[in-house]
């Protein structure tokens, strides 16, 4: 190559544009999950996950990747109104990274700021008992999540408020 010609352009990013996605609303103790159409512009709640051991977080994540034919892994990151990173962000980028090399699949984090207040806003307006909201209250987190990301004109991974 020239040295004097142009850096050759990167890469195309290898997130998938189109097939399913699975959004996940991280928790110590839950997990909620979501998964989006294939045309990536509908995200639907699917289920709660109550955290047990690492090996039946692997069972539920391998599961759920192969029942909805996943292509891409989307986990809400907690930032500060700043936009700064929570203190959460460590350990959902580590199960973020645990989750992709489990998968083989990609991954892209999106703000999770107001998901959870959000997903509650829509449970109380239905007037659910609380029992019943919190049953669902982590799949609409996760649902809210993946929606935003889907709604993003860019989704080059980083969430837009911390870039």
């Amino acid at each position: 190559m020239d040295p004097t010609s142009e850096t050759p352009p990167p890469p195309p990013d290898p997130f998938p544009d189109r097939g399913a996605l699975l959004g996940i609303d991280f928790g110590t103790k839950r997990l909620g999950f979501a998964v989006c159409n294939r045309e990536q512009t509908i995200a639907s709640p699917v289920e709660n996950y109550t955290r047990s051991s690492r090996d039946q977080d692997s069972r539920t994540l391998r599961r759920l990747v192969e029942e909805y034919t996943v292509v891409g892994l989307v986990i809400g990151l907690p930032v500060h109104m700043s936009g700064e990173e929570g203190g959460m962000a460590r350990h959902v980028r580590e199960f973020g990274n645990w989750a992709a090399a489990l998968t083989g699949l990609p991954l892209r984090y999106a703000d999770e700021r107001f998901s959870s207040m959000t997903a509650e806003a829509h449970l109380f307006a239905v007037e659910m008992t609380n029992k019943k909201r919190k049953q669902r209250l982590d799949m609409l987190a996760a649902q809210t999540i993946l929606q935003h990301y889907l709604d993003r004109p860019d989704k080059t991974g980083k969430p837009e408020s911390i870039r």
